[in-house]
């Protein structure tokens, strides 16, 4: 186990999401007990339909309920109600070890970084189902192409934040695309993170995945589509615009290529679609300039309130 006496003096809070997960968190919360013997272990219980709050509370920690559901719901209310210096958040399923807690502390206090992301080892080779293995490895490599090369395993759910991170995160999304979203903030406002290589559990028998392959990965999707709007929109709008602008021109060779031969413009319907398609991209293309002046001026407004925040030590 890490040693964890650079952290002395800090307070540490273990942030426990879970739904339906009496099978196992009260081996999570020991565990974390065990392995940060500081900290305090808060467990969100979203909506449960079994015995999740009351083995929480028998195995000692501190049970809160969102009635909101989705994990990005219970993220946003965590850390809206939780203070302390270290936040350390996890799965109550049992995927993640305790163990590696202090570890993760550890790396978040003499890295001075704001977020410590404990990657899944081999998590692109063997989610536990192959359509999610090949979901990580598709998304973590579209998440490197459009919001930087920040991380490796974007959708990971075991991660150390300081306060200053924690108090500055908007937490728009309302899923468990919430990861994404950290991700996505961290690299936009160049929040200094690390990575920590760490083994990755199954659950244990009985113990149900709530994921679903397709509609989460559609969920993931519209969510990379809408966080590229909100941080690149000069990209989101410019390929919109590039688009209509080949379907325009497409469907204008052939009516200019008659009106060369001719003198006259046959086709009209196509001439008017052609151009209002080409009025759409010139518009796309003024939005996304436009959005784009907006969205460095909102960049400056979430960086000031991230810096705004005590750094980790100081007062």
């Amino acid at each position: 186990m890490a040693d964890l006496r650079i952290s002395d003096g800090l307070s540490v809070a273990i942030l426990l999401p879970c739904y339906n997960e009496a099978l196992t968190i009260g081996r999570v919360v020991r565990g974390f007990a065990e392995a940060v013997p500081n900290a305090e272990i808060y467990v969100f219980d979203n909506n449960s339909t079994d015995d999740t709050a009351r083995e929480a509370a028998s195995a000692g920690a501190k049970v809160f309920r969102e009635s909101r559901q989705g994990k990005g719901n219970v993220v946003r209310r965590m850390f809206a109600d939780i203070n302390a210096d270290i936040y350390v958040m996890a799965d109550g399923d049992g995927t993640y070890d305790p163990a590696d807690a202090p570890s993760l502390v550890n790396a978040l206090v003499t890295e001075r970084v704001d977020m410590v992301v404990g990657t899944r080892r081999a998590v692109t080779e063997d989610a536990g189902r192959a359509g999610h293995a090949l979901g990580n490895k598709v998304f973590n490599v579209a998440y490197r192409s459009l919001f930087g090369t920040d991380f490796t395993d974007i959708f990971s759910g075991y991660r150390a934040f300081t306060r200053r991170f924690v108090k500055s995160f908007p937490a728009i999304s309302t899923g468990f695309e919430i990861e994404t979203e950290m991700s996505v903030h961290a690299s936009q406002l160049m929040i200094p993170v690390v990575e920590l290589e760490l083994d990755y559990g199954r659950r244990p028998e009985g113990s149900a995945s709530k994921l679903n392959t397709y509609s989460d990965g559609l969920r993931i999707m519209m969510m990379f589509a809408m966080l590229l709007k909100e941080t690149r929109p000069i990209v989101f709008y410019s390929t919109i615009a590039l688009a209509f602008a080949l379907a325009g021109t497409g469907l204008m060779i052939p009516v200019i290529a008659t009106w060369l031969e001719t003198g006259f413009v046959e086709r009209i319907p196509t001439a008017i679609v052609s151009t209002g398609m080409m009025v759409i991209a010139f518009l796309m293309g003024a939005c996304g300039l436009i959005l784009d002046s907006l969205t460095h001026a909102r960049v400056e407004q979430k960086r000031i309130l991230y810096l705004s925040v005590p750094k980790l030590g100081v007062q």
